[in-house]
């Protein structure tokens, strides 16, 4: 079997593209006319783009995508169907990138490449967390156990990245509203009655003054505001992305008592739960703790974390070193310390990823609970103010004329 690309007609006249796994071209025809389609050219996915083509899909593959993988895996592994035959079960499951990546796994696996080796040629869909459990789960015989696992961990994490987005939108729905009416009155409502108060020739409260001064700035140099605005953010994120600035802001999260204490949970669920899995699943600590350092993602936590894993590996002492980093909360450290002298760490580990992880679920909602009736009341300031400094000469108007 290899894996094809190819273009063809639809029975409707519409050009499609995509790519299957065949035994030979005339085998790809037969299937492709058997769904309806006729083909224009056929070509190996390898003739097609090589590595450029491999690679191009390695960013594509959703997350929804890998829980089902897993799954389904696991699942069929505990059936007593062999790893070949569930992967190439598991290729007609899929469609796009998913599915191309699958057939290239078979095919590696078929020339004798373990499962975890051949997940490892795509790192950005298959992260080495996953790479590390697989390969431990093959050396250990607990393949099926260690997918279930995996399944677990891809399932909570989006289910997390989910809370936080899903909290997060109600304040950017109010944000954006509030910039779209301060917008329309200052750039539309008040030019045009300040027209009518130019003509009164009248003197204008301060109130007014100073919005009709925003709003034939905001007239008059509106592209500045707009390639400024764009200008900074870019600015900001390229900052951002280089790793002196990237570290500089991580600091300066630190030093906000509110996302100081955010990150600080954040880093203790993630190497707790991350741990404890690879430690359940088999993996040696010191390669665990590597693959935990890497994932945290405050840099300077990292750092404090990657220095105290030296210590831990050197001494064996986790619970000690992890104290030194002022990361772990009293609780945490109680506990891991429990594990380490009953030998369940793993176990311990998990519990205070879960209990921590609730916490820090708890804050995010209190959070944005705050975060809405905060930007109601800015809100309501703002364009109270500007209402005011527009009611204000037109009540006066209405004086002069009693």
């Amino acid at each position: 079997m290899a894996l094809y690309s190819y273009e063809a007609f639809s029975r409707d006249g519409k050009k499609v593209r995509g790519v299957i796994d065949a035994p030979s071209t005339e085998g790809l025809r037969e299937q492709l006319v058997k769904q309806g389609l006729f083909p224009i050219s056929i070509a190996l996915a390898s003739e097609a783009g090589g590595g450029f083509f491999s690679r191009m899909f390695q960013g594509s593959v959703s997350t929804k995508d890998k829980i089902l993988f897993s799954k389904q895996l696991s699942i069929l592994i505990k059936s007593g169907v062999p790893l070949m035959q569930a992967i190439e079960l598991l290729t007609e499951q899929f469609q796009g990138s998913m599915r191309t990546m699958l057939v290239r796994v078979k095919d590696d696996i078929k020339e004798g490449t373990s499962l975890a080796d051949a997940l490892a040629k795509y790192p950005k869909t298959f992260e080495k967390i996953y790479v590390q459990l697989v390969r431990a789960g093959e050396a250990t015989g607990k393949l099926e156990m260690i997918l279930q696992r995996l399944t677990a961990y891809l399932e909570r994490r989006e289910a997390l990245s989910k809370k936080i987005s899903g909290a997060m939108q109600q304040p950017i729905i109010q944000l954006v509203v509030a910039v779209l009416v301060i917008a329309v009155l200052v750039i539309k409502v008040v030019p045009k009655l300040a027209q009518n108060f130019a003509s009164s020739k009248q003197e204008l409260p301060w109130p007014t003054q100073f919005v009709m001064s925003v709003s034939n700035f905001a007239v008059s140099y509106w592209y500045i505001i707009l390639g400024s605005l764009i200008l900074v953010v870019g600015l900001f994120k390229f900052w951002k992305s280089t790793p002196t600035g990237g570290r500089q802001l991580d600091q300066i999260k630190l030093h906000l008592p509110l996302i100081k204490y955010m990150s600080q949970m954040n880093a203790v669920v993630q190497f707790s739960y991350t741990l404890g899995m690879l430690l359940e699943g088999g993996v040696h600590i010191s390669e665990a703790l590597d693959i935990v350092v890497s994932i945290i993602d405050n840099r300077v936590l990292a750092d404090a974390l990657r220095k105290a894993r030296d210590n831990i590996v050197k001494e064996g002492k986790i619970a000690e070193y992890l104290k030194q980093t002022n990361i772990f909360p009293p609780l945490a450290i109680y506990l891991i310390k429990t594990g380490e002298q009953s030998g369940e760490l793993d176990v311990m580990l998990l519990a205070v990823a879960d209990n921590y992880e609730k916490d820090y679920v708890e804050l995010v909602d209190r959070m944005t609970g705050l975060i809405s009736p905060i930007m109601l009341v800015v809100m309501a300031v703002i364009v109270g103010f500007i209402v005011m400094s527009i009611a204000l000469p037109m009540m006066k108007q209405m004086e002069n004329i009693g």
